[in-house]
């Protein structure tokens, strides 16, 4: 088949970083927006930036783009896209639809449109009037901005942060993709110490160690696209093969730590190590806050505290930055990575980041505290 057209979303300011791991695959980058990244591929393409991705939230193949203004020019615009080039005769193919300050701003107008045009177009492919739609899955979508149409098909199913190892829940959890973007932000490197104080149900340390370790985030899911016959399941088969050889050695013992003071919340951190295969590579502890000390050099600190989001929290959680500004601050020698919607962090915390980032976070907008320290002195 010949180069295909792909767009990796994302949730919004993680667009470079996404930009890079795309890069990272050695596509071609055709474009940049909020909240999407365009790139180029071959069909193996489809399988490996799904298996790869870390800060993605999905891969949608590309099917078309266009300016349309009334109903009819989006209906014959849609119904000469080369539809029945990827959906079989069986095809399931939904259509969801969203509309932002377009002409045409009735979605469920514009869905009705897409999918008749779709089935048209498939009639005289296929010479029948009537489809099942028994088989594979093929989620489209009709995204309309400011009259430019944008026609996709989602290669991924669920979401890319559903990696296939956090089966049980925690208050307020920070979700896989904007971890991994969090440590693949901060520069982290696998030979030095990396420490999340406040680790939870463990995501950030499972996601370095994924990362330290060369692991595809995807390896332990499947993905809708597995299911379409025009890639078969061979591809898919050599691209995770592929990805289980590049997979490293263990890392250095104890490298990778997270701490938080609830036993449980430790308990299922494990758990969800031990489905990740990392179990290993990162040592879990038991231990308040009040007791973080470390006598090592050169280390990094990634994490996510609580946000006092509730009034009634407020008061213990500045008491909880202002200790964090007390001990981090006394490690000159570490770099520390803070991701909270705090307004006032940097005034409570005591020190004013080098660099801060705006993320969000399960909705919530956060800022992203970055403090440099410095390089570990090379070795003679």
């Amino acid at each position: 088949m010949k180069e295909i057209e792909l767009i990796a979303t994302t949730t919004f300011g993680l667009e470079a970083i996404v930009k890079e791991e795309v890069r990272d695959l050695g596509c071609e980058i055709t474009g940049v927006e909020n909240g999407k990244v365009t790139f180029k591929g071959d069909l193996k393409t489809i399988p490996r930036a799904n298996l790869w991705l870390r800060s993605a939230e999905r891969v949608l193949l590309k099917m078309g783009e266009f300016t349309a203004t009334d109903f009819d020019e989006l209906y014959e615009k849609t119904k000469a896209l080369p539809w029945s080039d990827w959906l079989p005769v069986n095809a399931r193919f939904p259509v969801q639809g969203k509309s932002v300050r377009s002409e045409l701003y009735s979605v469920s107008s514009c869905q009705s449109i897409t999918k008749k045009a779709i089935v048209d177009n498939m009639r005289e492919r296929y010479h029948r009037d009537l489809f099942d739609e028994d088989g594979p899955l093929y989620q489209v979508q009709v995204a309309l901005l400011k009259d430019r149409v944008t026609l996709t098909i989602d290669t991924s199913g669920e979401g890319l942060h559903k990696r296939g190892y956090r089966e049980l829940t925690t208050g307020a959890p920070l979700q896989e993709t904007p971890a991994a973007a969090m440590i693949k932000l901060s520069r982290w490197d696998e030979d030095r110490i990396l420490i999340d104080p406040f680790c939870g149900s463990g995501t950030i340390p499972i996601e370095a160690a994924m990362l330290g370790r060369n692991i595809a985030p995807g390896l332990k899911r499947n993905f809708a696209s597995e299911d379409w016959p025009n890639i078969g399941k061979s591809l898919w088969g050599e691209t995770r093969e592929e990805a289980r050889d590049s997979i490293k050695a263990e890392l250095e013992p104890r490298l990778i730590m997270g701490t938080d003071k609830d036993d449980e919340v430790i308990g299922i951190a494990r758990y969800h190590a031990r489905k990740a295969g990392v179990e290993d590579t990162i040592h879990f502890q038991t231990k308040p806050f009040a007791e973080f000390s470390t006598r090592r050099k050169y280390g990094y600190i990634i994490t996510n505290p609580p946000y006092g989001e509730r009034l009634s929290d407020r008061v213990e959680v500045e008491e909880l930055y202002r200790e964090m500004g007390r001990k981090f601050q006394e490690l000159d020698t570490w770099s520390y990575y803070i991701l909270t919607s705090h307004p006032n962090f940097e005034s409570i915390f005591g020190k004013r980041a080098s660099k801060r980032r705006k993320l969000y976070n399960g909705g919530i907008e956060c800022q992203y505290y970055q403090y440099y320290g410095p390089w570990p002195p090379r070795a003679r």
